[in-house]
């Protein structure tokens, strides 16, 4: 009924920039909170940063604060992770998910997931 299709993501040196994309299909998601989450190999997946509706709501990791953003465009249906200061413990893979409450996708427990973006720090 509904997917999340992230895009952006490959190798990047660390210090580099990097812009993650997430663009919804099937159903329009343009007041749906939405967020980014992140798993590195033998880790559990862990919460990036999260967006209401209207873009005001905003929340982050405190290992992504002051280096990653995130912004969306309803119009598109899309959400944006711009990385900034990249580091090799940024390295993982980094789903795209959306929900009807932000709170719900602060605790990682959304309703809608993507397939994931491998982003890759190398020092």
């Amino acid at each position: 009924q509904v997917q999340l299709v992230e895009s952006g993501g490959g190798l990047v040196q660390a210090g580099g920039s990097l812009r993650l994309s997430c663009a919804a299909s099937g159903r329009t998601f343009s007041t749906y909170p939405m967020g980014w989450f992140r798993q590195a190999p033998g880790k559990e997946r862990e919460f990036v940063a999260a967006i209401g509706w209207g873009g005001v709501n905003i929340y982050y990791a405190d290992s992504v604060k002051g280096r990653f953003t995130i912004s969306r465009d309803n119009a598109k249906n899309t959400v944006y992770l711009q990385m900034n200061s990249l580091k090799p413990e940024d390295t993982a893979v980094y789903y795209c998910a959306a929900d009807g409450r932000i709170a719900r996708i602060r605790e990682g427990v959304v309703e809608y997931w993507g397939k994931g973006t491998l982003v890759t720090v190398s020092l």
